[in-house]
């Protein structure tokens, strides 16, 4: 799959420098919650899955608008017969499963399904045949990016998900030596699940391979069931289509595994785990963090949801340069920020944005102080941040990714309503052509959108005279410190 990964043009005669027009016909898109069940046809002029999928039911096109029914390739009773089978098996309703990563999630019926349990979906799926797949589950409202298991390691932390998902997603898990099912393995929580449906769980009823050939899938579940054994997983259960593992909640007996030949070797002990920017994945078991005692978590013990996103991460504890005090300072001074952005953006609480990007969200606080409005965010944590502090957002129950801001961010145009610029001009001011930035803001942003910037006064007059250029609507207002304070907000209206 290197061919769908990330390609990002290195010459600069190959960036286009042009601004992305809205399709013919666009209208603004239903509010939350009623963009679950339907879109604007005109907003994702693509027809491909509603005549490819039409009898499994992914979207269908009726008149002039899309309606998204909740089928699947795998959910032959719907997606919410689907979800009621599986928590059956893993414990959907506690509040100990917040933050889940779908692997090929076609629409995100999935992870729309997982919204009434409190559960937020991470969705990916490549550009492929089956066209705009993220797309659609974006103009939902539902969390998505594109992405593909390749050779790089997925933008995300290690021990970012309590729950990975693969229904029918085709990826081939047993092959390259379980390189793939050791990045999900490196993605999950200690004591986190790992759920597979379809090719080949359901063998028996039907014999037809992950990959859609003919090749025998009742052994391709025994070298799964065997490759699973060796990363120390225990298969908890499996019910009709669905199985389901669970990662161990330490590495103490993995370890005394470790002198069997036949087991994969543990990765470097002093590697980043957490790197996921353009990073190689290899076929070798990311070692938790030790613990004294065989009954202990490694990394800590995480709060259930919603507790989680107020407590203190266990990840700062482990970090020199963030300190619990950092952690609660910032809480309070985003309870104050997000107070004054709502003097501007009146319909922030009412509904009037949904799909929300942060591009330099430090330790989640924007996105915490939201958590009562009806949207979700985006965390983006720069690469090359100071403090690269995505596994602490994901601690606090949220999601996001990882991000090079002078490459466009794997999305589809018209993706957010709002979004939110701390400090990433003064980070990006001297390392690339900001101009670039902004092209790359509007394509993501929908029409009609908001952008809030957030920097130093000299950074922010800078940035001005360019918004005023491409002639956007701005307005630059005082922080929390008053108007004596030395950084400002500019509040932008395409």
């Amino acid at each position: 799959m290197l061919h769908r990964e990330r390609h990002c043009p290195d010459k600069e005669g190959e960036i286009l420098r042009c601004l992305v027009p809205k399709p013919v016909g666009y209208k603004k898109p239903f509010s939350w919650p009623r963009s679950r069940g339907e879109a604007w046809f005109s907003n994702v002029p693509f027809k491909t899955l509603t005549e490819s999928k039409k009898q499994q039911n992914w979207v269908r096109l009726v008149g002039d608008r899309l309606v998204f029914p909740g089928g699947g390739t795998s959910f032959q009773k719907g997606v919410k017969g689907y979800v009621e089978i599986l928590k059956k098996i893993v414990p959907l309703q506690s509040g100990a499963i917040r933050t889940v990563l779908d692997t090929g999630c076609g629409v995100a019926s999935f992870g729309d399904a997982l919204i009434d349990y409190n559960i937020i979906t991470m969705s990916i799926a490549p550009r492929d045949i089956h066209e705009a797949q993220v797309q659609f589950a974006l103009e939902r409202g539902l969390p998505a990016m594109l992405g593909v298991l390749g050779t790089y390691r997925l933008p995300y932390p290690s021990r970012s998900f309590d729950m990975a998902h693969c229904s029918r997603c085709l990826i081939p898990w047993t092959e390259y030596d379980g390189l793939y099912l050791m990045e999900i393995d490196r993605l999950l929580r200690p004591g986190g699940y790992w759920v597979l449906s379809g090719p080949p769980i359901n063998w028996k009823a039907k014999f037809t391979a992950p990959d859609g050939t003919t090749k025998d899938p009742k052994k391709e579940l025994t070298r799964l069931e065997y490759l699973a054994s060796r990363l120390c997983w225990r298969k908890i259960k499996a019910k009709g289509p669905i199985a389901v593992w669970q990662k161990p909640n330490n590495h103490i007996d993995c370890i005394q595994k470790k002198n069997d030949l036949k087991s994969p070797k543990f990765c470097v002990e002093n590697d980043d785990h957490d790197d996921g920017w353009y990073r190689n994945m290899e076929a070798c078991i990311t070692p938790l963090p030790q613990v004294e005692h065989a009954e202990d978590v490694s990394g800590g013990v995480l709060e259930n949801w919603p507790k989680r996103l107020s407590m203190i991460p266990p990840r700062i504890m482990l970090t020199h340069d963030i300190k619990p005090k950092d952690f609660l300072e910032d809480a309070l001074m985003w309870k104050k920020r997000t107070s004054t952005y709502g003097h501007v953006l009146k319909s922030l609480s009412s509904g009037g944005y949904r799909n929300i990007m942060d591009m330099n969200a430090g330790l989640g606080g924007f996105a915490a102080s939201l958590s009562k409005y009806p949207v979700w965010v985006m965390n983006v944590v720069p690469h090359d941040a100071t403090n690269r502090t995505l596994g602490i957002i994901y601690e606090r129950g949220l999601i996001g990714t990882y991000m090079n801001w002078c490459e466009p961010f794997s999305t589809y145009p018209r993706s957010y309503d709002l979004i939110h610029a701390d400090n990433v001009f003064s980070l990006y001011m001297n390392k690339c052509d900001v101009i670039n930035i902004f092209i790359e803001m509007y394509r993501i942003l929908r029409p009609k959108g908001t952008i809030i910037i957030v920097d130093h006064v000299d950074i922010v007059v800078k940035v001005k005279s360019h918004t005023d250029q491409m002639r956007w609507h701005t307005k630059v207002s005082d922080t929390e410190d008053g108007p004596f304070g030395p950084r400002k907000l500019l509040f932008i209206d395409i």
